[in-house]
């Protein structure tokens, strides 16, 4: 049970979290696994590790939220719904591009906003994860901790985004500058009328891109052998 916790936490904090404290963590690991005397207890231990994850997820988490966390990152960036793609090429075509590229900018940074509020949804599955939740996912696929979690928390990071989504490409302008862009495109004779409602795909799209970050985290430990930084953490890994 020790070391599903081992590696469960380090699937996501060995990369984000500061090197000295898991450090610190995986030696008081090693001095209880070895019997060593005054070693901190299994439940302490366990706490500290879920502390260490809960770090991790908040650095994924500051990194979708930070400037241009969406926008400068062309894995999860937000574009042009698909149904509405055809519409920024005929745009661009008759000189709008600037128009495009400045309604792109602000549904991205209404992204970013919407991502602060991930936080406490994945910390609070954390909490709830079972023995056999952490047994599946050390033995599962390599994103099974994300999958994990989007089994876990995609309902409650719906409900969390979808109201700060909506008022942040409110705020941020892209509402208007979508409605706009739709307006004078349903305008152009002979072309399929799209739809100027963003909020789904927005909310959407900033949660897959979230999980995205996570999934990241999650494979560089279960991938690069250079991302384990002890011999505890290599044999939690070696059997995988």
């Amino acid at each position: 049970m020790k070391r599903i916790f081992l590696g469960l936490s380090l699937m996501f904090s060995v990369s984000s979290c500061n090197s000295q404290n898991i450090g610190n963590i995986l030696k008081q690991a090693n001095d209880v696994l070895s019997g060593t005397p005054g070693a901190l207890t299994t439940d302490e231990i366990g706490k500290g590790l879920k502390e260490a994850l809960t770090v991790g997820i908040k650095n994924s988490s500051s990194k979708a939220s930070a400037l241009d966390g969406y926008l400068g990152n062309q894995t999860i960036k937000l574009l042009f719904p698909p149904e509405a793609q055809n519409v920024e090429q005929k745009l661009r075509q008759i000189g709008l591009g600037a128009q495009c590229d400045k309604f792109i900018t602000a549904l991205n940074r209404g992204a970013e906003k919407a991502a602060e509020k991930a936080v406490p949804i994945f910390v609070d599955a954390i909490t709830k994860m079972t023995i056999q939740d952490a047994l599946s996912i050390l033995k599962g696929d390599k994103d099974a901790a994300t999958n994990y979690l989007k089994r876990t928390s995609s309902v409650a990071l719906t409900n969390a985004f979808a109201p700060v989504m909506e008022e942040s490409i409110n705020s941020t302008g892209a509402t208007k500058l979508y409605g706009d862009i739709a307006t004078t495109y349903n305008k152009i004779p002979f072309t399929k009328k799209v739809n100027p409602d963003l909020k789904q795909y927005a909310t959407q799209k900033a949660i897959d891109g979230l999980f995205l970050l996570v999934a990241q985290e999650e494979q560089k430990i279960r991938e690069n052998p250079a991302a384990r930084v002890s011999d505890l953490l290599k044999k939690v890994f070696a059997n995988q």
